[in-house]
């Protein structure tokens, strides 16, 4: 079976992000999720990872979808991904006021630009188009391209959502993910609290589980966005990532 591929967003560590490529590798972690640098810093950022043993699994950037050329200004950001070697584009994409079929046929175009670099775009479990599994399975349908995919958030979706099972809404888009973020959450609608792994109620084996058994071994992302109010200093937060990344592994998620 191919091992499952573990990253960490760099902005898990809130304003002490810069101390995230120190400390993931002493967590065992070697891959990361950073915003798609500018064309005259990839190489910079290139030798940073290298430098700390890490690897960029995807890039965050803006798909600016209310362009009709919007594919043609995603090429930066494919060819960033494709210096890095990141497999994953991460977005999150509003249709807002725009017909959805202009929406949908502006990401077909994204994916078929995506498609030949051999990366795939993640949409973000946001509204107003990956809002759950019934909206994202209309979007997947709707923009029709392999390439164009689920980014399924286990928080997220009880954020958004009142009165849903993490686990449940995924097996419903199971067929259309292809990226993962992991957070922890209270579980409650509307209620900033994405907490240390293993404090909230998100069943990580099974998602590991069903996942794998349906062919995905990742990237599965950690993103952990804390609790409103808190007030983390840098130690705290470093520990914060670590017992996320001991918490997967104590319940057997193969990490």
């Amino acid at each position: 079976m191919p091992a499952n591929l573990l990253a960490c967003r760099t902005a898990s560590y809130g304003k002490f992000s810069e101390s995230a490529y120190a400390h993931l590798p002493t967590t065992g972690v070697h891959h990361v999720e950073i915003d798609a640098p500018a064309p005259d810093q990839v190489a910079g950022v290139k030798s940073r990872l290298e430098d700390h043993g890490l690897s960029a699994s995807s890039l965050q950037c803006p798909v600016e979808i209310q362009y009709d050329d919007v594919d043609a200004r995603l090429t930066p950001h494919l060819d960033a991904a494709a210096a890095l070697d990141a497999g994953v584009l991460f977005v999150s994409v509003q249709a807002g006021e725009l017909d959805k079929r202009v929406v949908y046929e502006r990401l077909h175009r994204c994916g078929a630009k995506a498609a030949g670099y051999g990366i795939t775009i993640g949409m973000e479990t946001h509204p107003d188009l990956i809002t759950n599994a019934a909206v994202a399975t209309e979007t997947m349908r709707g923009v029709d391209h392999p390439n164009v995919r689920v980014n399924y958030d286990t928080a997220n979706i009880h954020y958004y959502n009142r009165d849903v099972d993490h686990v449940d809404e995924m097996e419903k888009v199971i067929d259309y993910i292809g990226s993962m973020h992991l957070k922890d959450t209270d579980g409650q609608y509307k209620t900033w609290c994405f907490p240390t792994f293993g404090e909230g109620i998100v069943d990580f084996k099974t998602v590991f589980d069903r996942l794998n058994a349906h062919g995905f071994h990742g990237p599965f992302t950690m993103e952990i966005e804390g609790v409103e109010g808190e007030s983390l200093n840098e130690e705290e937060t470093c520990r914060r990532v670590a017992d996320s990344v001991a918490h997967l592994r104590s319940v057997g998620c193969d990490v």
